[in-house]
């Protein structure tokens, strides 16, 4: 069955329209549903400029709906359910500031670290947003949010929200097994899971410093021995070591 947002037959007159090429200004026309066209004066490719494939982030017929989408648009997709997942944790954890702004700073680390480590940035910032998810149940049901508890319990929530949301299984297996032991590293990890777990620890050495500040050698100590990256050791000076340069 196609979707009602393709398929033809429930389009209006707005569904054809013409857009002028940005290199020649010769008229170009569209359906709805093409990712791209090309100028037959030119030979200018251009994208599409009214698409919205972020149904494709979370639908989980959109292969077949839409077909090979080109690279621009592939990216559309995945930022449009990293998007929905940061969402999803929003609702899930309510009223709880205090973790969804911990999942956001994690988010923001995970994306600078992530720059220079070249992880996937659709499993780093899935992973960051959704990594305490198990938090809550491990409170209800063990009245503890032991690292323990929350391996056991953030996978299946994690799988839950994916699930829902029409992840890809392979990213959806690879977050879960990450939150499933995001603080404690096997003796091999890939570039994914470092920079979660660096993220993650600078978030809460800077957490921690705020409640009971430590002496900035104590911190420097622990910043040369504890992360998996040397970007998230260069990132954690710059935010921990306010009075030192790194």
């Amino acid at each position: 069955m196609q979707c009602p947002g393709q398929d033809s037959r429930y389009w209006e007159s707005a569904a054809i329209f013409e857009v002028k090429c940005p290199k020649c200004q010769h008229p170009i026309e569209f359906f709805k549903d093409d990712a791209s066209r090309t100028c037959r004066s030119c030979g200018h490719r251009m994208l599409n400029p009214r698409i919205d494939f972020g149904c494709a982030a979370y639908c989980p017929h959109a292969a077949q709906c839409l077909g090979s989408l080109p690279d621009e648009l592939k990216t559309t997709a995945t930022q449009s359910l990293k998007d929905r997942v940061a969402v999803e944790m929003k609702r899930y954890f309510g009223t709880d500031f205090k973790r969804i702004g911990h999942a956001g700073k994690v988010a923001h680390y995970a994306e600078e670290i992530n720059r220079t480590e070249q992880g996937d940035p659709a499993v780093v910032l899935i992973c960051a947003y959704l990594h305490d998810i198990g938090i809550r149940e491990a409170e209800r049901k063990f009245n503890s949010s032991a690292a323990r508890y929350q391996h056991q319990e953030g996978p299946p929530v994690a799988r839950e929200i994916l699930t829902r949301l029409g992840a890809d299984e392979t990213l959806t297996e690879e977050v879960c097994d990450i939150i499933g032991h995001h603080h404690q590293p096997r003796q091999e990890e890939t570039s994914n899971f470092k920079v979660l777990y660096d993220a993650d620890l600078i978030t809460n050495l800077d957490e921690a410093q705020k409640e009971s500040p430590s002496p900035q050698d104590h911190l420097a100590k622990i910043i040369d021995k504890s992360f998996l990256t040397e970007t998230g050791r260069q990132v954690a000076a710059k935010v921990l070591l306010k009075n030192q340069t790194s």
